[in-house]
């Protein structure tokens, strides 16, 4: 089964509330329609992938207190990475095969895990690219930044999509079972995932989550997968 391309908006919108204290981006025709995200802390505030660089985004970033971190989920989130950067002067999180792809720019990398602050981490969920990662938030129940490692599908469900630019489909699998192994239904509450965003019509999150990751992560495993 292949992920829709979720086309961006055409009229600039600002960012909208999903859950407290986060809020979620517009598509971002830079990313190929990705879904960024931003995390309004006490420890300062993360931004989750690049939104698009223009002034509404702008505005609302420095009206919420900025940004401390910016973390990028998979190569495929880089967009305006540079110039983000130099308007906020945040530090830039990256898993560290994906640094190559950010010359010149004051990087802070991490191999496994690394841990922002005392209610975010990072965690390497290889697969969808070499340095696919997802960002673990503890707080209102626990919430997984999913970036592409995780999307919704039609339905709704959190699923895996092997694609022409899939990385590494069997390590992919691996790290969902990984997370799966990792949290409970008491430590994930929420997915937010990095596309496909319109098929949750209009929430930005996956409620349930971690039952819902668990239910299909049976169905993945129960299905032959191929390595590439």
């Amino acid at each position: 089964m292949c992920a829709l391309p979720q086309q961006p908006n055409q009229t600039a919108k600002p960012p909208r509330p999903v859950l407290d204290r986060i809020f979620a981006f517009p598509p971002n025709r830079d990313t190929l329609g990705g879904t960024s995200y931003l995390i309004v802390g006490n420890e300062g505030n993360i931004l989750i992938d690049s939104p698009a660089n223009d002034p509404i985004n702008q505005d609302f970033l420095r009206s919420h207190g900025g940004v401390r971190w910016l973390f990028l989920t998979h190569r495929g989130a880089i967009g305006k990475t540079a110039q983000i950067q130099q308007t906020f002067g945040c530090e830039v999180l990256i898993q560290e095969q994906e640094a190559y792809l950010l010359p010149g720019l004051t990087l802070t990398t991490f191999t496994q895990e690394f841990r922002l602050n005392s209610t975010a981490e990072v965690i390497w969920t290889s697969g969808h690219s070499p340095g696919s990662s997802c960002l673990y938030y503890s707080d209102l129940g626990g919430v997984l930044f999913s970036g592409r490692h995780l999307v919704p599908d039609p339905t709704g469900e959190p699923v895996a999509f092997r694609t022409a630019k899939t990385f590494h489909w069997s390590r992919q699998i691996k790290s969902w079972q990984l997370l799966r192994e990792r949290f409970t239904a008491e430590t994930l509450q929420y997915i937010c995932p990095g596309a496909n965003t319109g098929f949750l019509r209009g929430k930005y999150v996956i409620d349930n989550a971690y039952q819902r990751l668990v239910n299909t992560c049976v169905t993945m495993s129960a299905a032959p997968v191929s390595s590439n």
